[in-house]
């Protein structure tokens, strides 16, 4: 949604309270609400941030502007979470209100420090011209969710960056605490700089240097950059923007990626042995994944479902965006898969052999198979006039393509209406999640993900099984 400036960046005080009731009534008339997603009050929600353990819970903020569907004056909104499938809003927010985060709190990360969670995000800054600056910067939130900025600026911008400086992830690594920040070369080309705590005091941070991952520079910005350990690899997680078609395949307007790497040198400072450059999610939208190391070890996952950019069909109920199920990081056989955590078999409520089904309530889990050699079509979000999300999985010459061409309100056409991946040609599974306007589809328990909006029209709520042999169960979901 395009909105002026003076509409998108005005303080949140001046909103009256018939303003705001105005927005959530228009919020509340939207046909295509989720129900085990998470999804903002009102407004719009992009990158997850602070995804983090914290006082005996998993803590999760979501980026919010809450007056409409556009990219304005940025907050973040607290929710927590005992077994990463039902979150709640706390009331905590950090909110855009020191002249270090005046025009915004942008994206960044958490980790509890001393029965404290220490938050680090950029703030974005803008003055008379509209030039920004963009400053590291950090916030304290204790036990009962009150937060307190730091006074000073922990990183400002280095001279070797432009004013795309952003999205600070801290980690530890051999009990020393690291962070690594998205950037942009004065030439246009996409890095990340690496930074270590001074005696591990995280409002004290020096340059270690310029992460060498194995990138060619392609990408004119590189966001969300995250790292994360897997059996003790480091994955990098992150979104080369505008990187070149000729070095990875992708569809949609930006890319949401990874690498699997084999060890880490902080001292170079690099990544060792990176991996190819790889598609994290073949669907239509996935973007701005973050990911942390829990107490446990597990490698925890959640991305945005949306994408920069791009108009969706809530707009008009002024809101846009949800938040992808939690999904653990494991690596089979030197690929990366990633699965929704166990506790989503919670949410099943009652079970029955797959069949066409005229009717749903668009809030359903399917485990399916598909046998080897054929090809297989189910379609989602069906009507009685051959519509719906068209699933194709060919086990034959091991493609799986998705097709959103005749599935509910069209948007986003000029990046394509279908998407697909490459699979082995063999018997394969498929565990599918739909949430009235999401789908998340993971092929083989995770090696190869598909997640995306569908936005059905009224009727638009069957599957059908249109080709091929295939067996499996519907679950009810029920949060």
């Amino acid at each position: 949604m395009d909105l002026p400036k003076e509409i998108r960046y005005r303080a949140y005080s001046d909103w009256s309270t018939e303003e705001r009731a105005a927005i959530a009534e228009n919020v509340n008339k939207s046909p295509w609400h989720v129900t085990y997603h998470i999804e903002p009050k009102t407004g719009l929600l992009n990158d997850p941030n602070g995804f983090s353990f914290f006082n005996g819970k998993y803590t999760l903020f979501y980026q919010n502007w809450p007056f409409g569907a556009a990219h304005g004056l940025k907050e973040w909104v607290h929710t927590e979470s005992e077994d990463l499938v039902h979150f709640h809003t706390t009331g905590a927010e950090l909110l855009p209100d020191t002249k270090h985060d005046s025009h915004g709190a942008y994206s960044g990360s958490a980790y509890e420090i001393d029965g404290k969670l220490f938050l680090f995000y950029t703030g974005n800054v803008r003055d008379k011209n509209w030039v920004r600056d963009p400053l590291q910067i950090g916030a304290w939130m204790d036990k009962d969710h009150k937060i307190t900025k730091c006074k000073d600026v922990l990183i400002q911008q280095p001279s070797d960056v432009t004013e795309h400086f952003r999205d600070p992830q801290i980690f530890k690594y051999d009990d020393q605490f690291y962070a690594i920040v998205g950037a942009q070369s004065p030439e246009k080309s996409g890095f990340i700089k690496l930074y270590k705590a001074l005696d591990n005091n995280v409002e004290n941070w020096e340059e270690v240097g310029n992460l060498d991952f194995g990138g060619t520079g392609s990408e004119y910005m590189i966001e969300c950059p995250n790292l994360v350990f897997v059996d003790g690899k480091p994955v990098l997680l992150y979104c080369p923007q505008g990187l070149d078609k000729a070095e990875l395949d992708y569809q949609n307007i930006y890319p949401n990626t990874y690498k699997v790497c084999q060890t880490f040198d902080t001292k170079i400072p690099k990544l060792v042995n990176p991996s190819t450059i790889n598609n994290l999610d073949y669907g239509f939208e996935a973007y701005a994944t973050q990911g942390f190391n829990a107490p446990d070890g597990r490698a925890l996952i959640v991305s945005w479902i949306g994408l920069p950019d791009i108009d969706y069909p809530t707009d008009q109920y002024d809101y846009q965006g949800a938040l992808s199920l939690v999904k653990e990081l494991s690596i089979k056989d030197g690929k990366l898969y990633q699965y929704p955590v166990e506790a989503i078999t919670s949410l099943r409520s009652s079970s029955e052999p797959l069949a066409d089904k005229a009717e749903t309530a668009n809030i359903y889990e399917l485990e399916v198979t598909f046998a080897a050699d054929q090809v297989s079509e189910l379609l989602l979000f069906a009507d009685d006039k051959g519509n719906g999300l068209r699933l194709t999985v060919d086990t034959a010459n091991g493609k799986v393509i998705l097709d959103r061409s005749k599935a509910g309100v069209q948007y986003a056409t000029d990046f394509g209406q279908t998407r697909e991946c490459d699979i082995e040609p063999t018997e394969t599974t498929a565990n599918i999640f739909v949430d009235r306007s999401i789908v998340e589809i993971f092929i083989n328990k995770g090696e190869k993900v598909f997640t995306s909006r569908v936005f059905p029209e009224a009727g638009q709520s069957g599957i059908q099984l249109t080709a091929g042999e295939t067996t499996g169960t519907y679950f009810e979901l029920t949060k």
